[in-house]
Formats: structure tokens, C-alpha cells, sequence
């Protein structure tokens, strides 16, 4: 049984930190490429950052470059999300997205909340 969980979202004041966490299980998580999405109300889900199987070169949105980092313990099968400098405009519910090329798989979290406000 295939499982994400996502955890760490919460209420944060502008400028403040938040690590985000993915828990993966079911699945061999050393060999798919991870990435974090997010979802604010009325809006389309985006990709917010992607790193590759083996750990290297991860990928940001421009809106947060040099604000988060990802990072991944295939060890531990836990991918990370390390968000600093919040903005208001960072509020949205934040998914891990697990994939494959082959065989072709596509993995969801349940997602986890983040909210940017004073």
C-alpha cells in the first residue's frame, strides 16, 4: 500500500520558517524523482520545487528560489521541504508528488497546510 504523509504545515508569521516533511511507504522511493506542489484557494496546483532519485539537481519556482530548499533521505525514505522568509502569498495546502518514468507511476500525498499570516 502506497502511502504519503505530509506534515509540519501550520500558521506562520511573514518571514518566519516552516519545514515540511513527506513520509513515504509502499513503494521503492530511492528510485522516483520527488517533488512539492501547492494549492491555494481558487487556484490551479503548482509546482514549487522537484529533486531527482538520487538526490541532485533540484528545481524551483522563481517564486520561491533562495526562500526553500528540497532535500530528500532516501536512507529514510522522507523527503523535506525547507521554507524560510515566508510570505502571505506562500499560503496554500502543499503536497509531496511521487514519480516514475519506468514503469510510469504518479504518487499523491493527502497535503498539508500553510498559512502566512500576522
Amino acid at each position: 500500500q502506497v502511502q504519503l504523509v505530509e506534515s509540519g504545515g501550520g500558521l506562520v508569521q511573514p518571514g518566519g520558517s516552516l519545514r515540511l516533511s513527506c513520509a513515504t511507504s509502499g513503494f521503492t522511493f530511492s528510485r522516483y524523482a520527488m517533488s512539492w506542489y501547492r494549492q491555494a484557494p481558487e487556484k490551479e496546483r503548482e509546482l514549487v520545487a522537484t529533486i531527482t532519485s538520487g538526490g541532485g539537481s533540484p528545481n524551483y519556482a522563481d517564486s520561491v528560489k533562495g526562500r526553500f530548499t528540497i532535500s530528500r533521505d532516501n536512507a529514510k525514505n522522507m523527503l523535506y521541504l525547507q521554507m524560510s522568509s515566508l510570505k502571505p502569498e506562500d499560503t496554500a495546502v502543499y503536497y509531496c508528488k511521487a514519480a516514475s518514468i519506468a514503469p510510469r507511476r504518479v504518487y499523491w500525498g493527502q497535503g498539508t497546510q500553510v498559512t502566512v499570516s500576522s
